[in-house]
């Protein structure tokens, strides 16, 4: 079984304008696809490759190449580790949001409805907070909250209900025991859909993802070289929009900053107006791009 297929390889690569002997950061070296072709176009050039998740690590070893630096770490303390490595500035940084196909194929880490195995969701298996943590522990108006913002589950308040009823009869163990448990409350007919929603709600909160992104990207811009490229794949509308805005804005809510003159403040200049999707070839390759949304930012001088 392939480890993980890259999404939008080729198209983001291409948008970091990789040169030779530029230093450039991937956040999210997953199964290294991106990280390797970045890597084949470097000379003398560096890259440092972020990933909090062990197997990402082992992964991370198939890349022998000088210009190649694995960071165990989550994406959100970019700037510290940069540091460490003594690197003050880079020419492009590559974030591809989604989960990676190898974490939702092994049943043991909990991503996939499609498997039994324990509801767990942790990207860091080192972490204290699991899935079956947020199940059993959250109040109705957390679930309520989780559920209606990071999934949003149209009948998020009666699913949360439901869960803390059910998690009082009977512990919820694992990802059977969860869908036993809310499957009075579950549309017929789009099952796979509804639990995708939800699924996807639980593992936003177990991985803080939402917070742990608007840090990142924050820190994007006081590590980026005037003229430094930003590209980001986003696989849900929350951190689409949150991109979307940050290139924007500069910020995430509101209105853009304007200076005494009038002209607006903003870090970044958008790339592309209209996010680069998937092609039809790819769609059918691989199902998991579907959703993809690719956007490009430059760091203004």
């Amino acid at each position: 079984m392939e480890y993980h297929r890259p999404v939008l390889l080729e198209e983001s690569v291409e948008a970091l304008a990789v040169k030779p002997d530029g230093v450039y950061v991937d956040v999210t070296f997953g199964g290294g696809g991106h990280s390797a072709l970045i890597a084949s176009k470097l000379t003398d050039g560096k890259l440092y490759s972020f990933d909090q998740d062990r197997d990402a690590e082992e992964q991370s070893k198939k890349i022998e190449s000088p210009v190649f630096q694995f960071v165990r770490a989550n994406f959100r303390d970019l700037k510290k580790y940069l540091r460490l490595y003594r690197v003050n500035a880079v020419d492009g940084i590559l974030a591809d949001l989604g989960v990676s196909s190898h974490q939702f194929d092994v049943p043991d880490r909990g991503f996939s409805t499609r498997f039994d195995g324990p509801l767990d969701m942790r990207m860091n298996p080192e972490a204290e907070v699991s899935a079956k943590d947020v199940v059993a522990t959250y109040s109705e108006e957390q679930l309520h909250r989780v559920l209606g913002i990071y999934g949003e589950v149209k009948n998020a308040r009666t699913l949360a209900r439901t869960i803390v009823e059910k998690r009082a009869v009977r512990s919820i163990e694992t990802i059977g025991d969860f869908k036993r448990a809310i499957s009075s409350v579950t549309p017929k007919g789009k099952e796979n859909k509804y639990l995708a929603q939800v699924f996807q709600a639980l593992r936003i909160e177990v991985n803080d993802e939402m917070k742990a992104l608007e840090e990142m990207l924050e820190q994007t811009v006081e590590v980026l070289k005037p003229g430094g490229r930003l590209v980001v794949i986003s696989y849900h509308s929350l951190e689409d929009r949150m991109v979307k805005n940050f290139i924007a804005k500069g910020k995430f809510f509101g209105e853009v900053e304007k200076d005494l003159f009038g002209n607006e403040v903003k870090p970044l200049e958008a790339v592309n107006r209209k996010p680069i999707t998937p092609t039809g070839q790819e769609l059918l390759e691989n199902t998991r791009s579907r959703s993809a949304k690719l956007r490009v930012a430059e760091k203004r001088d």
